[in-house]
C-alpha cells in the first residue's frame, strides 16, 4: 500500500514534532501531508514555532493516529529538503479555506517539503508495509 492510499483511506489526527538547533522540542497538530510526485511530503506552515524549528534543524517526525478504539497509525521520520513561498501554489494546495482577510491576519504561509527517511508503526517497531509511491 502506498502512503497516499493509506492516508486517503483512514481518518485520524496528525502531530508534527520538531526541535530547534539547541534541541528544544515542539509538537503541533498538523493535517495529513501532501504526497508529491517526486516522493517528497509537503506541509503548509505559518511562520510559527514549527517553521522556525525546521529552519534551524531539518529533522521532524509526523505521528498519524488513526481514529478508533486502539492505538493504530504510523510514524514518519522526515528531513526538510526545500521550501516554497509561491502564493498561487500554496493557495492551490490549501485544504482549509479562510476568507482573504482571515488568511492575511494569520500571516505568511510556507510550503515545506520533506524527504521520508523511515516509516514505523505508531507503536513498536517493524514494517508498516507502506511505501511512499
Amino acid at each position: 500500500m502506498t502512503l497516499r492510499e493509506y492516508l486517503s483511506g483512514v481518518a485520524g489526527k496528525g502531530v508534527l514534532a520538531t526541535a530547534d538547533a539547541e534541541g528544544k522540542v515542539d509538537a503541533a497538530i498538523y493535517s495529513k501531508p501532501h504526497i508529491m510526485e517526486d516522493s517528497t511530503l509537503a506541509f503548509i506552515m505559518r511562520d510559527h514555532l514549527t517553521h522556525h524549528n525546521i529552519g534551524s534543524n531539518p529533522y521532524a517526525t509526523y505521528l498519524f493516529i488513526e481514529d478508533g478504539p486502539h492505538y493504530k497509525g504510523i510514524r514518519l521520520f522526515l528531513k526538510k529538503v526545500r521550501e516554497d513561498t509561491d502564493p498561487d501554489l500554496i493557495a492551490k494546495m490549501t485544504r482549509r479555506h479562510l476568507t482573504p482577510e482571515q488568511d492575511k491576519e494569520k500571516g505568511p504561509k510556507f510550503l515545506v517539503y520533506f524527504a521520508l527517511e523511515k516509516t514505523l508503526p505508531l507503536i513498536g517497531s517493524g514494517e508498516t508495509g507502506i511505501t511512499v509511491l
